[in-house]
């Protein structure tokens, strides 16, 4: 199996080739640009697996496609939970949402082993992909969630959920006025379904929402903690990886 990285951040590139490498999956190649990557698959075979970042350093990853026809199956990866991901479970073997786990990097590699077409070309709609990632604003989100209360049914409105949290593998959305709720979903599933000027996953256990933040304060690790106006129950902390993407979706 022939498998390159396209990531323009280096230290996660080699993260990637570590566990790519515990899984021995050897990578063969790491390219870090737009211009770079043009230029090595117009002198080179296409391989059979490309990790994708989707953002890079000179622009988006899809300018490559818009000049080199793509003939390897894809795994995107993505540190910005705003982009419509569902699109590329649809037309790509998977996709990784940074910081990578490697159980999900596990799962990902054996649905390509699964699948792994031979002399097909891969259906990707670059064009579709690239209207969700430019134009997010557009497309509609989510406003309220149905939750059952005993016998009775509950709405909730997306603009009065401080958070969502999952706990003891439940997802629950913490409410302004102190109630939290059993929701019949998982983080993931919420990543396709929450306005992203809205909310942002600070971990893989948080989203919050910008208008309920009452104050954010420097945290160990150089790390963020979060408070919220009514949610208290745990504490809410910005991983490291994400301390940046948060910092930017805050302005």
């Amino acid at each position: 199996m022939n498998v390159i990285i396209i990531e323009d951040e280096k230290p996660a590139a080699r993260r990637l080739n570590r566990l790519l490498a515990d899984l021995n999956v050897e990578v063969s190649t790491m390219l870090h640009s737009v211009e770079e990557s043009i230029e090595w698959f117009q002198n080179n075979p296409h391989p059979d697996l490309i990790f994708l970042d989707i953002q890079l350093s000179d622009g988006l990853s899809f300018e490559i496609f818009d000049i080199i026809e793509v003939k390897s199956a894809i795994i995107f990866t993505t540190a910005f939970d705003e982009y419509a991901l569902q699109a590329f479970k649809l037309n790509s073997i998977d996709y990784l949402l940074k910081p990578i786990d490697d159980e999900e990097l596990e799962s990902a590699v054996k649905k390509y082993q699964d699948f792994k077409p031979e002399n097909q070309k891969i259906s990707v709609d670059f064009n579709d992909i690239k209207k969700l990632l430019t134009n997010p604003l557009e497309r509609e989100y989510k406003k309220r969630f149905t939750v059952k209360v005993g016998q009775h049914l509950k709405i909730i409105n997306a603009d009065e959920v401080e958070c969502f949290y999952s706990e003891n593998k439940g997802t629950y959305a913490a409410t302004s006025d102190g109630r939290n709720y059993l929701l019949d979903t998982t983080l993931e599933q919420l990543e396709e379904e929450l306005s992203p000027k809205v909310f942002f996953r600070i971990s893989r256990k948080f989203y919050v929402n910008i208008n309920h933040i009452n104050d954010i304060i420097s945290y160990t690790n150089s790390r963020l903690q979060i408070k919220l106006n009514r949610y208290s129950e745990q504490e809410i902390i910005v991983s490291r990886e994400r301390v940046r993407d948060f910092k930017l979706w805050l302005e």
